[in-house]
């Protein structure tokens, strides 16, 4: 029996959880909240900014992207940070991709090398998003995705600005095409699954963690 003409053919939807890792500061939560086109979590120049797993919803056509913020990639001294890295871990292991944000603008050391390490065991794609090459000179782009390729095998590797929102279409693509077929997982209207009270306790944070200094920030939670 063949198709019935006058039934139009639903499209495949593809859904899937996306995990955003990277160093202290490689700029995942100003990433998070391009993405969904709305501040969700607090951005500042201090390292572990973010502390808890946040989600961010995007629907793009037929596809539906969850994605996962998650702290900064650091080897864990204390045991708020050691609660922190486990939340990394638990990402990796449980997503369908992973975006591994790197600074362009900052040289490679040992604390982007164990972030790099703790990828190499990640056996779902992963996608390199070299960030923040608005601060450096274009020229060092190739050099640069040309090591990282010898250190790992990346699905892609896309040069970007969070901040400009240069190339973060095409970060979109990449990260589309590994997405698995499957039904939207959350209602169109959802962006995150904070409750409002979370995403304006954020807000007040990276006020306080903005306008103070030295220890203060880090011992500061925000109740609404």
């Amino acid at each position: 029996m063949g198709p019935n003409p006058g039934s139009a053919e639903q499209p495949i939807t593809k859904t899937g959880f996306v995990a955003l890792v990277g160093r202290p500061n490689a700029g995942k939560s100003t990433l998070l909240n391009l993405l969904i086109g709305q501040k969700v979590a607090a951005v500042s120049d201090k390292p572990q900014t973010t502390r808890n797993r946040i989600l961010g919803i995007r629907n793009e056509g037929n596809a539906q992207f969850v994605f996962v913020d998650t702290p900064g990639i650091h080897r864990p001294g204390y045991r708020m940070n050691e609660r922190m890295m486990e939340t990394v871990y638990e990402a990796v292991k449980d997503v369908d991709v992973v975006v591994h944000l790197v600074d362009a603008s900052e040289r490679f050391g040992k604390g982007e090398q164990y972030a790099l390490d703790l990828l190499k065991r990640a056996e779902i794609p992963v996608i390199l998003a070299l960030n923040k090459i608005d601060l450096i000179n274009k020229g060092k782009l190739l050099p640069m995705m040309q090591f990282f390729s010898e250190q790992k095998d990346y699905s892609a590797i896309v040069p970007m600005s969070a901040l400009t929102g240069e190339s973060v279409d095409r970060l979109l693509d990449e990260i589309g095409r590994l997405l698995p077929a499957g039904a939207f997982l959350y209602p169109p209207e959802y962006v995150t699954d904070q409750q409002e009270r979370f995403i304006v306790a954020e807000i007040v944070r990276e006020k306080v963690l903005t306008h103070t200094r030295e220890e203060l920030p880090y011992a500061t939670a925000v109740r609404i």
